[in-house]
Formats: C-alpha cells, sequence, structure tokens
C-alpha cells in the first residue's frame, strides 16, 4: 500500500500531520468548544424553510459576493460596519487561511503567541507562510509591553492574536492590540471567535477599525450561535482589505445552502444568543469548582476553561472518558482543557473528576488558582 511518504508532496510538508481532535460518539462531548445546547425549534424550523427554498435554485450558482449575508453580518456587528466591510467563508479557518493566501506566502511570515490555537501554524505550512511562535507573559497573559517586544525582535508580515486565546481562555486587552497594531508594519489579524462569551461591555476590535487599513478582526457562527456544523465564520475589515480577499478565494465558495441557513440564523440572532448567559454561567462554575479540587483554572473570557495542576493528564483523559465525558488534552504538560457545557453536561465532568480524587499538587493549585477567576465571574 502506498504511504503519504511515497508521494511527491511539498517537502515543507513531509512529517507533519493533519489537524484534528478525537472524534468519539460519548453522552458528554466538552473537547472542542462547541455550544452544546441545541438550535431552538422555531429557528431551525426557519433555517429549514429557507433551505428548503433555496434548493429549488441550486441548478444555479449561488450569489458571489453573498450581498444578503453580508448585510446580515453589518447589522448583527454594529459598529458603522456596512456590507463592504464584511467577508465570509467556511468556517473562520477559512477566512484565516485566504488572508494567508493573500497577505502572506513564501518569503513572508506569520507571529502568534504559543500557547495559541494549533490551527495557526498548521494555515500558516499550507500556504507557504513561515511560522513564528512568539512569548507570552506568566499566566499565558500578553501585555502590551511583550507584544511589542515580540513583533520588534521578529519584524513578521502579519501579527495574529486570538482574543479571548485558545486553548487558555485568556482575554486580550484593547491596549495590546492597539500596541500591537502600532508596533507592526504588516496586516494584524484579531481572532474573536469567542467574543460573545466576554462580559458585556468588554470593547472588541471592531473598536479599533476605523483609519487602520491593516487591522482585520474574525470571527465566527460556530461557538455563540451553535451553528459548528454549518461552517460559517465571517471578517471585519476596511474594504480594501476584503477586496485582497477577494482575489484568492475561490468562485462561489460559500453555497446557496450555507447563505440561507447563516441568512436565518442571523435573523433570530436574540433568541440564538440568548444562551451565552448561561455559558457564562457554567464556564464561572466550573472555575469555582475546579479550584475547590485542587486544580488551577486559568482566567478564562471563553467558552471553555483550561486547568492545570493535572499530575497524568492522558491518564485523567482516559479515565474521564471511559465514564463517557470527552474533555481535551491541549499538549501543555500538567494541563487540560474542558468546554462549559449546558448545566447537566458540567454536573457530570465535575462530578466525574471530583470522583478520580484531588490532583498531587493540592495545596499548590488551590492557592495558585484563588488569583484566576474569569473575566465577568458571576459568583
Amino acid at each position: 500500500m502506498t504511504s503519504l511518504s511515497d508521494l511527491p508532496i511539498r517537502d515543507d510538508l513531509r512529517g507533519k500531520t493533519p489537524y484534528g481532535a478525537p472524534q468519539k460518539v460519548v453522552p458528554v462531548a466538552l473537547n472542542v468548544n462547541e455550544n452544546t445546547h441545541p438550535v431552538p425549534a422555531d429557528v431551525a424550523a426557519d433555517i429549514v424553510a429557507r433551505v428548503a427554498a433555496a434548493i429549488t435554485t441550486v441548478n444555479r450558482y449561488p450569489d458571489r459576493e453573498f450581498t444578503e449575508l453580508r448585510e446580515s453580518l453589518s447589522k448583527y456587528l454594529g459598529h458603522g460596519l456596512n456590507a463592504e466591510n464584511l467577508w465570509a467563508a467556511n468556517g473562520s479557518n477559512e477566512v484565516i487561511q485566504q488572508i494567508l493566501q493573500a497577505f502572506g506566502g513564501p518569503g513572508r511570515s506569520l507571529l502568534g503567541f504559543d500557547p495559541t490555537y494549533s490551527m495557526y501554524p498548521l494555515l500558516a505550512a499550507g500556504t507557504g507562510t513561515a511560522w513564528i511562535s512568539g512569548e507570552r507573559d506568566a499566566d499565558y497573559e500578553l501585555t502590551p509591553r511583550t507584544a511589542v517586544a515580540e513583533i520588534r525582535r521578529h519584524d513578521p508580515d502579519i501579527v495574529i492574536l486570538c482574543a479571548p486565546n485558545n486553548p487558555t481562555g485568556t482575554p486580550l486587552s484593547i491596549e495590546t492590540i492597539e500596541a500591537a497594531y502600532d508596533a507592526a508594519r504588516g496586516i494584524v489579524v484579531v481572532d474573536e471567535a469567542y467574543a460573545e462569551f466576554m462580559p458585556d461591555g468588554h470593547p472588541s476590535a471592531l473598536t479599533l477599525l476605523p483609519g487602520r487599513p491593516r487591522l482585520l478582526v474574525s470571527r465566527t457562527m460556530s461557538k455563540a450561535f451553535a451553528f459548528a456544523g454549518a461552517r460559517v465564520g465571517y471578517l471585519a475589515a476596511d474594504p480594501a482589505a476584503v477586496d485582497a480577499l477577494r482575489l484568492v478565494r475561490l468562485p462561489y465558495h460559500l453555497s446557496a445552502l450555507t447563505q440561507a441557513a447563516a441568512n436565518a440564523a442571523l435573523a433570530h440572532s436574540d433568541e440564538m444568543l440568548a444562551m451565552v448567559g448561561e455559558i457564562r454561567d457554567q464556564r464561572d462554575r466550573l472555575v469555582r469548582e475546579l479550584s475547590r479540587l485542587g486544580y488551577r483554572p486559568y482566567r478564562s473570557g471563553s467558552n471553555f476553561v483550561l486547568f492545570g495542576g493535572v499530575d497524568d493528564p492522558r491518564a485523567t483523559f482516559e479515565a474521564l472518558l471511559a465514564q463517557g465525558i470527552l474533555i481535551r488534552v491541549v499538549g501543555i504538560s500538567g494541563h487540560l482543557r474542558v468546554t462549559a457545557g449546558t448545566e447537566a453536561e458540567t454536573t457530570a465532568f465535575l462530578d466525574a473528576l471530583a470522583a478520580l480524587g484531588r490532583p498531587a499538587s493540592a495545596g499548590s493549585a488551590v492557592t495558585a488558582g484563588a488569583a484566576t477567576l474569569p473575566v465577568g465571574s458571576q459568583s
């Protein structure tokens, strides 16, 4: 049988492995930061009706510019944005890939701040863009001073900031984003996939867009909108940056069915986002209870919690999996990550973890965790 190594793939792709989290059918899946709440029945009915209508014209290509969707997204985001400021693709990963195709490539570089979203270096590799790993501050924070120092040290063509950061959940201040933009000579991408889970009133990078044509803000409908299976990501930027993405996008890259489903969901945005408050509550509950159990949860503005103080992450992962609970090994020594699910799912995880016994470093972990309550904690 032919193996991958037998094929004439690019030299820079040899030895690499594709992205992938474990896909297992379990009662409680809390490993990939999905919104585990179902789409409300009335919203689902409207989505089905609009997709059914779109089916009648699938013999024709869809609107190449997905005009209605861009208008819907601009209304949802506000901030004085219009359709010319918006772009969309099949998930925010494709949005970021298109950014790298347009502004990266051979001879150019992308700077991120590890640990961060593991797709960034993979997307860089796929586009021939050099990946540069920048440093963070203690507890996975990123201050303006550190961000600027790393940008000046490496002089990248593109900087990507994950806000809040994945897999750590760490919020990113607007001051850090502003400082990074001022220090960078090229494109600055702010990945706000989890922005809706930040506390009300926390400023988005969208507020910085006016007068900053090199700033691109990426978002997704996968998380807060419970739309992971629909694959809809989008971006807000200066119209010139949007035009740059047109140069590399595939023709008719968003299907008529995708456009119809996304427009229906956005028409019910208030109802779709009603579950965000409950998810925040469960996230904050995870922080409190993980600390009580002797682990070290980190500050989180997302829908998940990274926690340290785990003596053997793989063994803990397997023990929970044996009970039908799937969480995430993220490759950080002594740490695991868990998504904030429904109240019942969160209870099942916490009860199962408690039954495994306290971590070996319980005493020190409790002390460290006392200073790591999440942003917007509703205790």
